[in-house]
């Protein structure tokens, strides 16, 4: 009986839950180019707060669970796990980079009979076409013949801590009938729900891609009629409400669409359906209809406050949050920035506050100074809610706003009567 140990390259909001999780079973190693995330992990804290602090010691003092960023320390395991980002480059286009640095460790480090696993969400094709001819090239291994490949999509939802990694009900494939019943078998040994076999590679990366291009395509679809009734006068979250008293209607609201899945994976899709000649017109319009709400927000905070009388130039603005989603601490790819940019076309006086974002990643991925704690006795022109973090819904904004200040609930949370407008 064959023993696993297994690395998984690539420790963040992905892959260290993964990791933390296989332990509990099997040895196993994480993987990460970053020395300081690694030594933060080994320290027992993990600042993306996916995995609790109790269950990651757990691992490391109980489980033999280590991270490294030392080949060596790999060299022995016999299934590799690839979760690294897979982001796009200014112009939309797939930047496959991080995959390719990936798959040239696993070349360096992989054996003969070892299987890598694919867990980045890709477009079809990505996993046979240009990943493993790196493995083949580094390790002078051939596919299929020395060591072999599955692909399994992430489905973690970063800051769910109902919907976590064991609970999730995972796609699994494998390069030969045979390897996908092995990786079929080592992932439904740790989770709860248990897996669905896909009949191919480019099948279960096909299905991970559309499934955040048609969470886009519905948001899209609610920004659009947010828009529509906006400019109607009618309350957009009203007419939610009486449309879902039918039972086949299903309810989604309007919003910022950020963070590093459901903002990107589309244009993967998108890039590669153009090889073949598709344009793929619906998914390109929900993109560019998304990208633009931001800006949007900002405008209609404008419109409001012109409305009410409120000197826009110079204005003090408080923008609350700048995650992409509600408690928790990920920044990538938010929306929120867009506001700011738009609104500091009229003021430079606008404070951002997250109780949960970190300061300095803020300030090197967007330029923006944050604050985490709220300013004592300031008083604003306007204020937005960006962001449904829990600390917000407790706060009196009415107190913090000068006597006709603008209040702009992007998520729909605050009372209405408080309101000016939302989203």
């Amino acid at each position: 009986m064959i023993t696993y140990k297994i690395c998984v390259i690539g420790l963040g909001y992905v892959g260290l839950p993964l990791a933390r999780l296989f332990s509990t079973k099997y040895e196993t190693v994480g993987f990460d180019m970053n020395q300081q995330r690694v030594n933060a992990l080994m320290a027992g804290h993990d600042a993306t707060l996916e995995v609790s602090d109790e269950l990651l010691q757990d691992a490391i003092n109980n489980h033999g669970f280590k991270c490294t960023t030392n080949l060596n320390d790999i060299k022995d395991c016999n299934i590799y796990i690839v979760a690294v980002p897979t982001p796009v480059n200014d112009d939309n286009t797939p930047d496959l980079k991080p995959l390719w640095g990936a798959s040239e460790t696993v070349g360096k480090v992989i054996s003969k009979g070892d299987i890598v696993i694919y867990e980045s969400t890709v477009y079809p094709g990505v996993t046979e076409e240009e990943c493993l001819p790196v493995v083949e090239k580094v390790s002078d291994l051939k596919f299929n013949v020395d060591f072999y490949a599955g692909y399994s999509p992430e489905r973690i939802n970063p800051g769910d801590k109902e919907h976590t990694v064991e609970k999730i009900k995972k796609v699994t494939s494998g390069s030969t009938p045979e390897i996908a019943d092995i990786v079929d078998r080592l992932y439904n040994s740790v989770l709860v729900n248990g897996t669905h076999k896909a009949s191919s590679i480019k099948v279960a990366e096909a299905s991970k891609i559309i499934e955040n291009s048609q969470r886009d395509v519905n948001i899209a679809f609610m920004n659009e009629l947010a828009k529509i009734f906006n400019a109607m006068g009618i309350d957009t979250h009203d007419v939610i409400e009486a449309a879902a008293s039918k039972w086949n209607f299903i309810k989604l609201t309007p919003g910022l669409v950020g963070g590093h899945c459901i903002s990107v994976d589309p244009y993967y899709l998108i890039q590669k359906a153009q090889v073949y000649g598709v344009l793929p017109r619906i998914m390109h319009s929900a993109r560019r209809l998304n990208d633009g709400m931001g800006a949007y927000v900002a405008n209609q905070t404008v419109k409001c406050m012109n409305m009410k009388g409120v000197m826009v130039k110079d204005a003090k603005v408080l923008i609350l949050g700048i995650t992409f989603k509600e408690n928790c601490p990920d920044i990538r790819n938010t929306k929120v920035v867009d506001i700011y940019q738009t609104l500091e076309e009229y003021t430079k006086h606008i404070t951002v506050y997250d109780p949960w974002a970190d300061p300095k990643k803020v300030k090197h991925e967007y330029g923006i100074d944050i604050v985490t704690e709220l300013p004592t006795g300031e008083k604003y022109d306007a204020v937005i809610n960006a962001v449904a973090h829990k600390q917000f819904a407790a706060l009196d904004i009415r107190s913090i706003c000068v006597e006709n200040g603008v209040v702009y609930d992007v998520k729909g949370i605050l009372p209405k009567q408080i309101v000016d407008a939302r989203l």
